[in-house]
């Protein structure tokens, strides 16, 4: 399985703790060279307050925790 397969199982694990607020993620890229996985927020998590939280906290450990090739994430528009 791909990195970028496991990122995907990995927020599709996340994505219901997202949607009960009417938020989403969409994974945008997975840059090898330095580990850095690019997501787009969507619905209410775009202008969440709580959403560096949610992202370090929450989605940045769950993909770091399964795929220790992940070092960070990013939020692009």
């Amino acid at each position: 399985m791909s990195i970028e397969d496991r990122i995907l199982q990995v927020l599709s694990d996340v994505r219901p703790y997202l949607q009960i607020d009417k938020g989403d993620v969409v994974f945008v890229r997975y840059e090898a060279a330095t580990g850095i996985v690019e997501l787009r927020f969507t619905g209410t998590c775009k202008d969440c307050a709580m959403l560096p939280m949610t992202m370090r906290a929450g989605i940045e450990r769950a993909l770091r925790a399964a795929i220790p090739e992940v070092k960070r994430i990013e939020s692009v528009k």
